[in-house]
Order: structure tokens, then C-alpha cells, then sequence
């Protein structure tokens, strides 16, 4: 995929920058902020937590990849909210998130989906050029 076409790119570092605060939330939430004296991993769980640190840091990676414009960003991008977003759905009690966090989520997974769609129909018409 050709991530480098001007009519996507800026659209593309938007979303890693959605992708970026997102991580950071997470981390955050890893780290235990706002939570005083109570330890991230007492509140989450053991699972919970491990599953928390996976999604920050592909979240993170997936926020670098898309900055440069790679397309392996956008498929952890799109990989790590996928399967976030079905352990949710799936009632895993690991999975913890607000509505807002969800739709946040629901929102980056369209809009990755937007740019394998843009990026797809960009190649063809060069193809076709």
C-alpha cells in the first residue's frame, strides 16, 4: 500500500494521533494514574493488565508506523482495536472500557478500514493510468 499519496496523508497522521492518545491513556492507566495508593494490577486483574500492556504498546507502535506513513502501522493499528474490541463484545471480564472509550474505538476502526480503502482505490487508478 502507498501510504506516501498526499490526499491520505493527512488524514493518516490524524489517526496515529488518535492511535497515540489512546496509548498514552492506556499507559497511563498501566501506570496507575489516578487510581493513589491502589495498585493497576489489584484493580485489573492479571489478565486485565497483560491485556492493557499489549493494546498500549500496539497502540503505540501502530501510532509510529502510521506517523511514517508505513503500512505495517496501520495493520497493527487495525489488528490490536479489532481484537480489543471483540474481547469487549465478547463479555471478557478483562476487557474494561467507557462508552466513550468504545466509541472512540469503534470510530479509529472505521477510519483505518477508510484508509485501506482509499489507499486500495488509489493503486487501482494508477494501475489503470
Amino acid at each position: 500500500m502507498d501510504f506516501n499519496a498526499s490526499s491520505i496523508g493527512i488524514y493518516i497522521r490524524i489517526v496515529a494521533l488518535i492511535s497515540l492518545m489512546l496509548g498514552l491513556n492506556d499507559a497511563g492507566r498501566l501506570l496507575g494514574v489516578n487510581l493513589g495508593a491502589v495498585s493497576p494490577i489489584s484493580t485489573l486483574g492479571v489478565t486485565g493488565f497483560v491485556y492493557l500492556g499489549i493494546f498500549a504498546a500496539a497502540r503505540l507502535c501502530a501510532a509510529v508506523g502510521l506517523w511514517i506513513k508505513a503500512s505495517w502501522g496501520a495493520v497493527l493499528l487495525l489488528g490490536s482495536t479489532a481484537a480489543e474490541l471483540a474481547l469487549y463484545l465478547s463479555g471478557s471480564p478483562d476487557i474494561r472500557m467507557s462508552a466513550f472509550g468504545f466509541a472512540v474505538r469503534l470510530v479509529l476502526l472505521a477510519s483505518i478500514l477508510v484508509i485501506f480503502v482509499l489507499s486500495v482505490r488509489l493503486n487501482r487508478a494508477r494501475a489503470a493510468d
